[in-house]
């Protein structure tokens, strides 16, 4: 091999290698991030509420919305130390070309994926919340397949069945207990663990078309700051206006000490570990960055085991475990690092992408 050849063969190497280190790290700490989740369930004012289900939502909107802000505030600390606030300004700037593509996938990762996360929670568990969401990279891969050509290959196939299989583990228990009418209110924890493995899928192959031009802390930045836009502007007010629990004084009721230290905890455990997860995905492709990431589930279920001093049930270990190899089945097939993906410019949609990459650099 030539001395050009053999850069070439190290660069790619370390590509891939550091795509799996950032998506490990988004592992860890989105396991993390279910101990403040699930705690602030327990402080006032959330552990006072009835079990009504029109209060429930509402503090789940709260504390969703309250957590946006909490990640969008570390990722401003962020942006500023590694001084890319110009570039924050210059992409923001860029709304119809690249920026659309950041709040299209707030959208999904929050409102829908977050916030269902917080509904499952709620409803049901932070284990159980943790690992039903372990289906999103089904959904992921699916779309960047069909959206952008990342390849999908037999083994990755295999990998999603098992991905499926332990999904059905984990939601076949409460399923037949939902049937059987033990609980009124948990199928809502069980939309809402549907809704995060469908909205963070989503959220990812949306992410993964605009990563490839614009720089994964910025883009980052971006996607909160659309999330908090949606939550401020848009999804509040309408709770304010329909909704029978007053939203403005559940905030304000939030703001003590115990609350807003894990709303903190939860902002900075997120948000670092959305920053490796958006910076794994031009290394690796989303179906593996997802893929890798699915195992937060484990870690979720060591972390909360820790801190709640509880064991799982039997169905959440066997269906994360199944889940988890599904995940390694996935990230560990041979395949050319070269061709992640294969990007059409005929689509309107691609030209926007490529025109604002010519632009910029």
């Amino acid at each position: 091999m030539n001395p050009v050849g053999a850069a070439r063969a190290k660069y790619k190497n370390n590509m891939v290698r550091w795509g799996y280190m950032w998506a490990l790290w988004a592992a860890i700490l989105w396991g993390a991030w279910y101990v403040p989740g699930s705690a602030i369930w327990y402080e006032f004012p959330f552990s006072q509420m009835t079990h009504s289900n029109s209060e429930y939502l509402t503090a789940t909107a709260v504390i969703t919305a309250l957590n946006a802000i909490s990640v969008l505030l570390f990722m401003f600390i962020w942006t500023g130390v590694l001084g890319k606030w110009k570039d924050y300004g210059r992409t923001l700037a860029q709304f119809r070309k690249i920026t659309k593509w950041y709040f299209y996938a707030a959208i999904f990762g929050g409102p829908m994926a977050i916030f269902g996360s917080f509904l499952a929670i709620g409803y049901v568990g932070g284990i159980f919340a943790a690992v039903a969401a372990l289906m999103y990279p089904i959904v992921g891969s699916f779309l960047a397949n069909k959206w952008y050509g990342e390849k999908i290959t037999r083994r990755a196939v295999l990998g999603i069945f098992a991905i499926v299989a332990g999904g059905l583990v984990v939601f076949a228990p409460g399923i037949l207990e939902e049937l059987q009418g033990s609980n009124s209110s948990a199928w809502i924890g069980y939309i809402g663990g549907l809704m995060a493995a469908v909205g963070w899928g989503i959220e990812g192959a949306i992410a993964g078309r605009a990563l490839d031009v614009t720089d994964p802390d910025v883009g980052l930045t971006l996607r909160f700051t659309g999330e908090v836009f949606w939550w401020l502007a848009v999804i509040l007010p309408l709770f304010m206006i329909f909704g029978n629990v007053p939203v403005l004084p559940v905030i304000a009721k939030t703001m003590s000490v115990l609350p807003i230290t894990w709303l903190l905890l939860a902002g900075i455990t997120f948000g670092f570990c959305y920053v490796s997860w958006y910076k794994s995905f031009p290394l690796i492709g989303v179906g593996r960055g997802q893929a890798i990431g699915d195992l937060y589930g484990l870690f979720s279920i060591i972390f909360i085991s820790i801190f709640t001093l509880t064991l799982p049930k039997w169905n959440f270990v066997v269906g994360a475990i199944v889940v988890i190899i599904g995940g390694f089945v996935m990230f560990t097939e041979k395949r050319d690092e070269e061709e992640i993906r294969s990007v059409s410019v005929d689509n309107k949609k691609d030209e926007e992408v490529m025109q604002y990459a010519e632009n910029t650099h």
